[in-house]
């Protein structure tokens, strides 16, 4: 059995992995990551690169089919060429593989090592029977698309927003389990391209409720059927599946799609020899430094419990590379930005009036409409709203949520606004360019100073 000493080992080489590993290279540090699978990680893989692209495609010809804003100008949609879909998809992930993943670790020299990594004891890594030592090593496996513990689901070939990516051929229809962030967005890719949806389950559950109705009513526009149902038995059919929910009803559908969330991946890693703790969906139990049960060990991104999202994931990455190397840091979460990346986009930062309230502030809200946002006017689409919550003794920005097209650059702003402080009248106040998506969150905030009708810019 060989041997080889580093300063670090980094399990996974997503985006938390690759941040741990130029944080170490930043520091003079020996590091290797190594991987079980393929080279990038959810995000890029199976993630946000793939579906967005999809997304994007998707969109393109449901605006082309249903030309409901502009009929004076025609459009037309014909078949889709899923082959060549897929292909065009899987071209762009090898290509930002190679680019932002491989030809960075050779820019910042650290090596990745392909085998699957077990613990053997709590102070040893063995990885394919090579034994990589470490003073730290940093745990960023990432997480898995959880299959719902349904009777009958195991007797059907379910999809996961994984392998839906990979199909080659539409359905006819399809049943989406799931209302969070993945099942919508992949429901609509699917609706988009033709597909009769169907999502069974609570619809946005975490969204503020007048940003969720804004796009559940353009569900029903695009013609997505929506059972707000708690899922509880599958049975496979002759045509397809059906899925009974809680109250009864009976949902058909050609294939099935399992969007229920995402477990962490950690399967026969030996956490357990190692003496890290995980709960029970196998999240790997952090303090405020990504530091495990086992102070040799940290864990960062999505199997850490941190919230899902690839920007989170590297900063976690580099604050459990920073401690494992003797410089503790913590993760700032104020602000925090979400995305859903339906039609319209679905963004969030900060506290939802029900957070506020409990978190004990004298709170005050404010809803902009879609139909009083300029830039939705001309676009001749006003199925939006904006939703500010602020603190009603100092009137700063607590929350900011919107249901818009391109309402994920918007809320770059707000971030800005909760992360520094500022106030609802530093928001009014603040030059927005006219005719613009952004421009709605100054006129939103204008609103805590009078309910009455502006001009265009007053």
């Amino acid at each position: 059995m060989t041997e080889q000493a580093w300063d670090l080992v980094v399990i996974g080489t997503g985006g938390a992995a690759m941040a741990a590993g130029i944080e170490a290279r930043s520091r003079g540090k020996d590091v290797v990551l190594v991987e079980q699978h393929v080279l990038g990680g959810t995000c890029l893989n199976v993630g946000c690169v793939p579906s967005k692209n999809l997304l994007a495609a998707a969109g393109q010809r449901h605006r082309a089919a249903t030309n409901t804003a502009f009929p004076m100008v025609s459009t037309t949609a014909g078949r889709v060429d899923v082959p060549a879909l897929m292909a065009q998809k899987q071209e762009l992930v090898d290509r930002l593989r190679q680019a932002k993943y491989a030809d960075v670790a050779d820019a910042h020299g650290f090596p990745i090592r392909y085998g699957h990594a077990r613990f053997v004891d709590d102070k040893t890594l063995e990885v394919d029977g090579e034994r990589l030592t470490a003073p730290a090593y940093v745990v960023a496996t990432g997480v898995a698309p959880h299959i719902p513990d349904l009777p009958g689901i195991d007797r059907v070939d379910h999809l996961t927003s994984t392998t839906a990516m990979e199909l080659t051929e539409l359905p006819a229809s399809m049943v989406v389990l799931g209302g969070g962030y993945v099942g919508l967005e992949q429901a609509q890719l699917w609706a988009h391209l033709g597909v009769s949806v169907t999502v069974v389950g609570r619809f946005a559950p975490h969204a503020e409720p007048e940003i969720a109705d804004v796009l559940r009513g353009v569900f029903v526009d695009d013609g997505i059927s929506l059972v707000q149902e708690r899922a509880v038995s599958v049975h496979a059919t002759r045509g397809g599946v059906v899925v009974r929910t809680s109250g009864g009803v009976h949902v058909t559908g050609e294939r099935l799609l399992a969007a229920t969330g995402r477990f962490a991946d950690t399967g026969d890693l030996g956490l357990e020899a190692a003496g890290v703790q995980t709960d029970d969906r196998g999240f790997v139990v952090v303090d405020s430094n990504q530091r495990t049960s086992n102070p040799r060990v940290f864990a960062a991104g999505d199997v850490s419990g941190a919230p899902q999202y690839v920007y989170v994931a590297a900063q976690t990455g580099r604050v459990a590379a920073a401690g494992a190397l003797g410089n503790p840091a913590v993760v700032d979460y104020t602000g925090l930005p979400g995305v859903i990346f339906t039609t319209p986009q679905i963004a969030s930062a900060g506290m939802t009036e029900e957070q506020a309230t409990a978190a004990g502030h004298d709170c005050a809200c404010r809803i902009l409409d879609g139909q009083d946002i300029p830039r939705a006017l001309a676009n001749r689409d006003t199925r939006g709203a904006v939703k500010l919550v602020i603190d009603a003794d100092t009137r700063k920005v607590l929350g900011v949520h919107l249901a818009l097209d391109g309402a994920g650059d918007v809320l770059l702003a707000a971030t800005y606004a909760i992360k520094f402080g500022l106030t609802v009248d530093d928001l009014a106040d603040t030059w927005a360019p006219y005719l613009t998506m952004s421009e709605a969150l100054r006129m939103a905030a204008g609103l805590f100073r009078s309910d009455l009708p502006t001009s265009c810019c007053a």
